[in-house]
């Protein structure tokens, strides 16, 4: 099955997402900030990302934009999952690449539907 890496800053939320995805047969990799996230991305090769906004050192815009534009890593799919529930953050987190936005909280069968949807 895919490998999904999930960039969250919140253990709770960490917690989530691998209930989530294990439940559904994806592989976890989780990093704790933009820069983790970054570093992981090109090592692992992940299908797809799934990325918080609100984190410290380089938070999930600048991240985002990072690795969309990076020739390593401009060809995995980026679906931010964020409190932040602006018009304008739905706008700036395309402008940086990603695919989807989602709004937390998220219920099970939205996050797997975008996954499924974005992955194909």
């Amino acid at each position: 099955m895919a490998k999904i890496l999930v960039v969250d800053d919140s253990p709770a939320e960490m917690v989530r997402f691998r209930e989530i995805l294990g439940k559904h047969g994806f592989e976890l990799i989780e990093a704790f900030n933009g820069e983790e996230g970054y570093d992981k991305a090109c090592e692992q090769q992940p299908d797809l990302i799934l990325m918080d906004i609100v984190m410290p050192e380089m938070n999930g815009f600048q991240a985002t934009r990072k690795i969309t534009r990076d020739e390593k890593t401009a060809h995995i799919p980026v679906v931010i999952v964020s409190t932040k529930d602006q018009e304008t953050d739905r706008v700036w987190g395309k402008r940086q690449g990603a695919k989807e936005y989602l709004v937390k909280p998220i219920t099970e069968e939205q996050l797997i539907g975008v996954i499924r949807s974005v992955l194909g």
